[in-house]
């Protein structure tokens, strides 16, 4: 899997080309590409409609007007069948401009993941995250194949942050990678709450509250500390 980044300082995860399918090429004989893209599009028609796991093979096949046993020949299994047609469909630039301010960057990032996973598509990837969860083969896949790029998308954010300064250097990245991702991915499994377009306002401000040395934030509470410790020191 590998994902190309654009002068504009995007990166672009290469869409399902024929060499990047979950299909092992030995699977079969080649694919028609007619059948191909009725397969991916029946499926990406069910998917809102119902969940992954009430979804059946015999349903996508008549729905493309394929046969079952050439579907099988492509993929082992529905739920690959459904991440192709996913990533297909799904627009996976993911800004990572160089704004000038890290946190910055990283809050039009969190906002415009925000909007993904509000959406159907959003939707779909809590099926996919679940699906991973019995098929570890799947769940590996899935992680090399969408994980992977959006983290190291806002991996490069980080990096840039750290050489600046903004970010301290003895901070680890898959962990603040971690934190970006893991509170809306929660909220979108759990349902607990909503996800809401602020939520990426008030996650980022609490954020570099400890990754920024020079936010408002980590200021306000340091002048605090520093009002306090005399009084805590005076009375030990």
């Amino acid at each position: 899997m590998t994902a190309t980044k654009l002068a504009s300082g995007s990166i672009v995860v290469a869409k399902n080309d024929r060499d990047r399918s979950i299909k092992s090429e030995s699977r079969g004989r080649p694919r028609s590409e007619e059948s191909e893209e009725a397969t991916l599009a029946a499926t990406i028609q069910l998917l809102p409609e119902k969940p992954l796991r009430d979804i059946s093979m015999e349903e996508i096949t008549r729905k493309a007007g394929v046969g079952k046993a050439t579907i099988y020949k492509w993929w082992p299994g529905k739920a690959y069948v459904a991440l192709d047609a996913f990533l297909r469909k799904t627009n996976r630039m993911v800004p990572t401009d160089d704004t000038g301010s890290d946190r910055r960057d990283i809050l039009e990032h969190v906002r415009s993941l925000m909007v993904f996973y509000m959406s159907p598509a959003g939707h779909i990837l809590g099926q996919f995250v679940a699906e991973g969860q019995i098929d570890k083969e799947f769940a590996s896949l899935f992680r090399e194949r969408f994980i992977k790029p959006m983290r190291e998308a806002v991996g490069i954010i980080f990096d840039r942050g750290v050489q600046r300064g903004e970010i301290g250097q003895n901070l680890t990245r898959e962990l603040v990678l971690d934190l970006i991702y893991g509170l809306a991915i929660y909220r979108m499994i759990v349902r607990h709450t909503s996800l809401e377009n602020k939520l990426a306002d008030e996650m980022v401000s609490i954020l570099f509250g400890g990754l920024d040395y020079r936010c408002p934030e980590r200021a306000e509470l340091q002048a605090r500390l520093a009002t306090i410790t005399p009084y805590v020191r005076f009375h030990n």
